[in-house]
Parts: structure tokens; sequence; C-alpha cells
């Protein structure tokens, strides 16, 4: 199956980058501000087309309402292909400028591979324990690779 774009008056022939960068929008417009997440597979399903397709690691946050509204999906992040430095401090500002109850985070391993690491649990404890102090939920944390993993149907971190 082939697919266009709209180049001026004539059409292309669309890249795999530009579809997905097409489709990742597409997904983004669907949880605009307002959206509610009614489901682990809404989460799921956005991230997915927000990290899947990229090369280098992102670390992301979905920043929800008490009844669990958007009010912003932002990459907190950005690392290397086999890593990102995670700061707290940073999620906790960010949790606050959006005056967030509750978050989702997610980060992508370019590798393919979903399955959550060691770090992947420490840091999350971590930003669980500072997110709790100005009480903000961690609902979970997802691995986007692959498969999308969700940590806090593994158990928790």
């Amino acid at each position: 199956m082939e697919f266009f774009v709209r180049a001026g008056r004539r059409y292309r022939r669309a890249s795999p980058e530009k579809i997905l960068e097409v489709a990742a929008a597409y997904q983004l417009e669907q949880f605009a501000t307002g959206a509610m997440i009614k489901s682990p597979l809404d989460a799921k399903a956005l991230f997915a087309s927000q990290l899947r397709h990229l090369d280098t690691e992102h670390f992301a946050a979905l920043w929800l309402t008490t009844r669990h509204r958007v009010i912003s999906f932002e990459v907190l992040f950005v690392g290397t292909i086999d890593g990102a430095a995670v700061y707290p401090r940073v999620a906790v500002q960010s949790a606050l400028r959006h005056n967030a109850a509750a978050v989702v985070f997610a980060h992508n391993h370019p590798s393919g591979d979903s399955e959550p690491s060691e770090s992947d649990r420490k840091i999350t404890r971590r930003l669980q324990q500072a997110l709790e102090l100005i009480d903000v939920r961690v609902l979970d944390h997802l691995v986007v690779g692959s498969d999308v993993v969700s940590m806090a149907e593994r158990g928790g971190w």
C-alpha cells in the first residue's frame, strides 16, 4: 500500500517516517486537553504512537486531573540510544506548573526490548516518592518497545 502527501499542487509518495509522524500527530490530537483517559489501553496507545518510532530514548509524562482528564502530554527528557537522565526535581516542577493531580510516565527503549530494567524501577520509585510530597499520584510507568509494558500491571515498581 502506498500513501501520498500533498506538496504544493502536486502529490508525492510519503516516506515511512512521514506516515509515522502524521499518525503520531493524529493520536496526540485524540488526547487533546480535557480528553479522559478511560483505561490503561488509552495511555498505552498514546505513548506507543508518540515514542515507538524514536531512535533515542525519550521520557514523557501525561499529566492528568483528579478525574484522569488530560492536562498535557510532555516529553521531559531526551537521551541517547540506550538511556536518558531523569531528574525527579524537573518532574516535580512540571507537575506544579500543570497543577496536575496524577501522572502516567513512559519511556521508549529504541532497541525494541519492552522489558523494564532495574534502573527503570528505581527511577519510578524516586519519582513516586518525590511527587507524593506534593500529592501527585503516579498511576503507571510504561515501557515502549516492540510492545508496551505497564509496570503497574506487573505489580508496581
